[in-house]
């Protein structure tokens, strides 16, 4: 296994951990935190792995910070729909 592949499994082991603390701001600030983090170790899973495994990588780190994206597509749907 890659270092990048180790350090994208360090990544979830930390976001599955980051979602059991409790938080006021219902953990936006931490998944502020993993995207600024997740973004350029995707990047380095793709460099390394090859596109399909950074695709793996891209839809896992999708199912962990569902609801930033979500918002994104409204955002996003709001903005191009009006």
């Amino acid at each position: 296994m890659t270092l990048s592949l180790i350090l994208a499994c360090l990544w979830v082991l930390v976001a599955s951990l980051a979602a059991m603390l409790p938080t006021r701001d219902r953990h936006w600030r931490l998944a502020y935190g993993l995207i600024a983090v997740g973004i350029p170790l995707l990047g380095y899973v793709t460099y390394q792995n090859g596109p399909w495994v950074g695709l793996l990588c891209l839809a896992a780190g999708v199912s962990v910070l569902r609801w930033p994206v979500i918002y994104l597509l409204r955002w996003l749907r709001g903005r191009f729909t009006a």
